[in-house]
């Protein structure tokens, strides 16, 4: 094979993986900062915070590659996917599989590197990612698992980082659900037409004419458990005043989606990106100031 052939082969996998839209990977990134800031007092162990950075990269490559997949007889039918590798026939299923193998085996010899605890914890992780694509077809919550995954990296971080998982890992835990359901449901509602004609399911079609108004509640629901991890962590004003902020971006992503135009909805989907990075700026500038120490109750 000679080297045009071997990049274009690179590109497609790179395609697959997502590399080109990195939005997946902010979205998955500031979950895991938020959580490696709290438990290492604002200075994550470098080690540590390599590895998940690394971690958050393959995993949201391998979840991508796992979906497509899963969604390889729906994507041609779907404006939106058509044209990603499988759906047009530039990958092949079986070297997708590949691909999803070996970027799970990458970041399982990364977790190594990490305490038992946190090895024990990655097995959970692998299982979120891998059924993730396959709940569209048996539930009207695929979101909701898709939170439970992208959450999942925030107990690993605290087991890596303290060697437990403290009550405020579970309430950073309990926030990326919802705040992954509600952003994801956004995403779902660019969808939801196609999404209705090929019988897939998701929250966005659940919720129908309530969906502005159950987003809203989610948005709502997550703040108060960022609020709550704050006042565990006693991060004091300066992490206030950037929840503060994303307050204001989820009212923001509201007036985005008040007409339910997809393209819309699209944006309010990507502005989720400056939400999670206005919860890590308030933690960063609260531990800058000084913030008081996190509580090592066990949850």
């Amino acid at each position: 094979m000679d080297t045009g052939k071997i990049r274009e082969r690179l590109t497609q996998y790179a395609r697959l993986m997502r590399l080109d839209k990195p939005i997946g990977i902010y979205l998955l990134l500031w979950p895991t900062l938020w959580a490696l800031w709290i438990a290492g007092e604002g200075k994550p162990d470098l080690l540590v915070l390599g590895v998940f950075v690394a971690g958050v990269v393959l995993m949201r490559s391998a979840g991508c590659v796992i979906n497509d997949y899963a969604d390889r007889k729906i994507d041609p039918h779907v404006a939106r996917t058509c044209k990603r590798p499988i759906a047009s026939g530039k990958v092949t299923a079986r070297e997708a599989l590949t691909l999803f193998g070996v970027l799970c085996a990458v970041a399982f010899a990364l977790v190594l590197l990490m305490n038992r605890l946190t090895i024990y914890l990655s097995f959970g992780g692998v299982v979120l990612a891998a059924i993730y694509p396959f709940m569209k077809r048996y539930t009207h919550l695929p979101q909701v698992v898709l939170g439970a995954a992208f959450g999942w990296a925030v107990p690993m971080a605290f087991a890596a980082q303290t060697g437990e998982v403290p009550r405020v890992a579970w309430l950073l835990f309990v926030a990326t659900v919802l705040w992954t359901t509600a952003y994801d449901t956004m995403y779902g509602m660019v969808d939801r037409e196609d999404d209705v004609k090929i019988g897939v399911k998701s929250t966005a079609i659940l919720f129908g004419d309530a969906d502005r108004v159950v987003i809203g509640v989610l948005q709502l629901l997550a703040l108060g458990a960022l609020a709550l991890a704050g006042q565990a962590a006693s991060l004091g004003g300066y992490f206030y005043f950037g929840l503060a902020l994303a307050a204001g971006l989820a009212l923001y992503q509201q007036y985005l989606i008040r007409e339910r135009e997809p393209e819309a909805c699209f944006r309010a989907f990507l502005n989720n990106h400056w939400f999670g990075a206005a919860v890590f700026s308030g933690i960063v500038l609260a531990y800058l100031a000084g913030a008081g120490q996190v509580t090592t109750t066990s949850g």
